[in-house]
């Protein structure tokens, strides 16, 4: 039995092999893939994705997919909603094969009747808008007419040139007072045409030009605009059209005309001369937009009510269909034993979950009634396993951070246990502030509270990071209510719940300078004495103070993360990294810095006042330390110098240890085994568990695998297939340990100045606070008329929440993160962290399902 997993490592993996009915094949699949704890491997890796197995399955399930999204597409166009995934989700059982045939049908049928019905409503829409621009047409091409016959004349006149000669027949066929009250001819009498029609508005200015280019000016135009916009009926956008009749002389030029006009997307339509036959057409095209309309209501009616019977279970077909998809595409990297019929598969589970697994393929042998039993082998195997981190809603988002470096190397300790903590109080060092905390826990604490309703709902990108991370926020927003307490320091502000240890004299001359002096027997209590914020040396001494206590927290970030080395090296039981980089780097590392952080506590545990000297300065020390070793120039304790001497041979010792020592431990080591000789490496062999050859004692056949009745059996045994094994290059090792010596000597020393951002940081959000403070709020109170001191005070308050929230808490927020993160991405797991594991991605549907969401 494996140990329970933690947090702490990797869960303990298994190789196993699954021997499945073909007949149930899909059942196991599926039931593997609602418990979410199975990698299958491809045991098909040469095989294109057309030649295997459940090719045409997938195929067919694709083009159901297709036609879903189809129907969702259609219900977007119509502004019909669809039921949330969610309401599903939870609640569907693995479909039967039957059910999936017969969801193919009918989606297949649905798809045809809801093209039907919109092709029949997209062709009356075409209809009615063409009957809709025809009336347009016959309205203004009506006043076009009668205004043409009623001013003849200015028309000719209009002509009368060279240049356009259209109308210059008219005095020819001039009106004669016989009998024609009216003074009228027709345009046919006067053999004049006219070609009358629609065109976008956006393009009458180029129909204008190419036409008077084109035919010399030999025609008369008239325009005018449409008030309405007309729907299309494909795109749905509004097009703004005109209405233009276009009188021209001979059949030449109105052929011309008409391919001119369709060439520029217009609409031609016919136009009665006489005015009582265009009464008739007006009459007539009412009618039948009428009749369209009728037959357009119906036909939207209709398809509204398909889609809204689809609406009702279309999350539901789509969560089906990308399980089924899913199924398929797993079964297609199982192999076939021709002989047995029977799928075999080779999966990695988390070895605790054997017992699950188990007990899920007996219930779906007896839901299935077979008396074939799947067999589950379990092998014992020196491949490398994925690595698997249990996690819960708490720690998920803290691995996920700690997994974007790199993934843990199987059974190595997992950064991600101590980051929970580390993470969120390193950016509180630098985000300390009272009340931005607060706002900080505040808005987490909301998202906590309504996460179910919010895990439900669409979240743009930055706001579903927010939520995603809102553990990670609450515990920043937690650790930073502390260290403002630490700092003293709320909005800016200090807080006076106790009494001050210092005291200022009774006596104050006018600008005359005041210097605080201690109390004596009395000490604040907790944190930062409040006086401190109204100090002229406040700054000088907060810099001092912040930039030590930045080298304490590095100094202990970094020698608990060293730690982790040791701990990784006695769980992988390699003695060599214990005392070929554990130890020398240890030593090396305390013997410089462990001695300077001694030196930073010794210091501040020391009354310089009463020894009437000032204290020496521990930067120059640590320089000197090295440059002039045995010469200390201010004394910080009796023999220093022979304490420093010997601290810096100790460290520089160490360096020819973290060279040469693990390089020829190791080529000792390969040079015994070589005159030992290797013993199995390299076999690949493949044994199945349904041959009826002994092993592991004689497993005996099929039948007697399932013991007592049961429908699924254990087995476990040793296969070395494919043993991962390296040969021993001691120049690429060699070349490999002065690359981590260099770089672990070298970054001893960057990474403790590293740590100096914590400082940095603190001191720039509280300067920022402070300057946001004084130009918003704090000046509101400086007002002498009551009145206008609280018009401001409500004025500026607006302007300091509102830029508190987007510069203090999003914008600063966000940098001290993101330095937060390099502290343990670069600092800290360097010291520990080997990154080379490979990502466990079992099979699930809960997975697919977040990945790649139905809504």
């Amino acid at each position: 039995m494996a140990p329970q997993d933690t947090f702490f490592r990797s869960a303990d993996m298994s190789l196993t092999q699954l021997y499945i009915a073909n007949e149930i094949g899909r059942e196991v699949v599926s039931a593997l893939g609602e418990v979410g704890q199975v990698q299958f491997r491809d045991l098909n890796p040469d095989t294109n994705a057309f030649q295997r197995t459940f090719t045409k399955e997938i195929r067919r399930l694709d083009n159901v997919e297709r036609q879903l999204r189809y129907f969702h597409l259609q219900m977007d166009k119509a502004a019909i909603p669809m039921r949330s995934s969610s309401e599903f989700s939870d609640t569907l059982a693995a479909p039967l094969a039957s059910e999936i045939d017969e969801l193919a049908d009918r989606s297949e049928s649905l798809e045809q009747r809801i093209v039907s019905l919109n092709d029949s409503y997209e062709t009356l829409k075409k209809r009615e808008v063409e009957l809709s621009e025809w009336r347009w047409v016959l309205r203004e091409a009506g006043g076009f007419f009668d205004r043409a016959h009623t001013q003849t004349e200015d028309i000719r006149q209009s002509f009368d040139n060279d240049e356009a000669p259209l109308l210059r027949d008219v005095e020819q066929h001039a009106p004669r007072q016989n009998g024609d009250t009216h003074g009228q001819q027709s345009f046919s009498e006067m053999n004049i045409g006219f070609v009358a029609g629609v065109i976008p508005r956006d393009r009458i200015g180029a129909f204008e030009r190419i036409l008077w280019r084109t035919l010399r000016g030999n025609l008369y135009m008239n325009q005018s605009e449409i008030p309405e916009p007309i729907i299309d009926p494909v795109t749905n956008e509004e097009i703004h059209k005109n209405v233009f009749v276009i009188f021209a002389h001979g059949k030449n030029i109105l052929a011309k005309i008409r391919k001119i006009s369709e060439s520029l997307n217009a609409s031609l339509y016919g136009v009665d001369e006489n005015s009582e036959l265009r009464r008739d057409q007006i009459h007539e095209v009412n009618t039948r937009l009428g009749d369209v309309g009728n037959v357009l209501n119906n036909t939207k009616n209709t398809l509204d009510a398909e889609l809204r019977q689809i609406s009702r279970s279309l999350a539901a077909w789509m969560i089906i269909v990308k399980k089924e998809k899913a199924v398929y595409d797993t079964l297609n990297k199982f192999s076939y034993d021709q002989a047995r019929k029977t799928l075999i598969a080779e999966a990695w589970c988390p070895t605790n979950s054997l017992a699950l697994i188990k007990s899920t393929l007996q219930d779906v042998n007896d839901r299935a009634g077979l008396t074939v039993p799947t067999i589950v082998n379990q092998i014992r195997t020196n491949k490398t396993p994925p690595t698997y981190v249990r996690t819960n809603k708490f720690t998920e988002a803290f691995q996920t951070i700690m997994n974007a470096y790199g993934i843990p190397k199987y059974k190595e300790v997992n950064p991600g246990l101590y980051a929970v903590v580390t993470f969120p109080f390193m950016f509180a060092v630098m985000f300390g502030d009272c009340g931005h905390g607060l706002l900080m826990t505040m808005a987490a604490s909301a998202m906590i509270f309504w996460e179910k309703k919010l895990h439900r709902a669409k979240l743009d990108e930055l706001m579903y990071m927010a939520f995603y991370g809102r553990y990670v926020m609450l515990m920043m927003g937690l650790f930073s209510i502390y260290t403002g307490f630490i700092y003293n320091d709320i909005f800016s502000k200090s807080f006076t719940v106790f009494p001050s240890q210092w005291q200022w004299p009774e006596e104050i001359q006018r600008g005359q300078m005041v210097e605080a002096t201690l109390k004596e027997g009395y000490r604040f209590p907790f944190g930062l004495d409040w006086n401190w914020h109204e100090a002229d040396n406040s700054l000088l001494f907060s810099n001092s103070m912040k930039m030590k206590m930045s080298v304490l927290l590095g100094w202990c970030h970094m020698t608990y993360a060293l730690c982790l080395q040791y701990v990784n090296g006695r769980h992988f039981k390699s003695k060599v990294d214990i005392w070929g980089n554990f130890i020398p780097g240890m030593l090396f590392f305390q013997s410089i810095f462990g001695y300077l952080v001694l030196t930073v506590l010794y210091k501040w545990s020391v009354n310089w006042g009463e020894k009437g000297v000032n204290p020496p300065g521990l930067l120059n020390m640590l320089i000197f330390m090295f440059l002039s070793p045995g010469t200390v120039e201010e004394q910080l304790y009796p023999g220093q110098a022979t304490v420093q001497v010997m601290l810096l041979l100790l460290a520089v010792a160490q360096v020819p240890i973290m060279l040469f020592l693990k390089p020829f431990w190791l080529r000792h080591e390969h040079n015994k085994s070589r005159a030992l000789g290797y013993r199995g490496l390299g076999e690949q062999s493949r044994v199945s568990a349904l041959e009826d050859d002994d092993l592991d004692g004689g497993l005996g056949n099929r039948d007697s695998l399932a013991s007592d009745g049961e429908a699924v059996a254990m087995i476990a045994q040793d296969i070395h297939e494919g043993e991962e094994h390296e040969e021993f290059e001691f120049g690429e090792v060699m070349i490999h340990q002065v690359i981590h010596t260099i770089e672990f000597c070298l970054n001893c020393i960057s990474h403790t100045a590293s740590y100096l951002r914590l400082w940095a940081l603190s001191l720039a959000h509280q300067q920022l606070s402070i300057v946001l403070w004084t130009m918003t709020i704090g000046g509101a109170f400086d007002q002498e008329s009551p009145v206008m001191r609280v018009i401001m005070i409500v004025v500026s308050f607006y302007l300091w929440f509102v830029l508190t929230i987007a510069i203090l808490c999003v914008m600063e927020g966000t940098s001290a993160m993101l330095h937060s993160l390099r502290l343990h991405w670069v600092e800290s797991m360097s010291k520990h962290f080997v990154g080379e594991g490979i990502p466990f991605m079992p099979f699930s549907f809960k997975t697919l399902l977040e990945d790649d969401p139905v809504d």
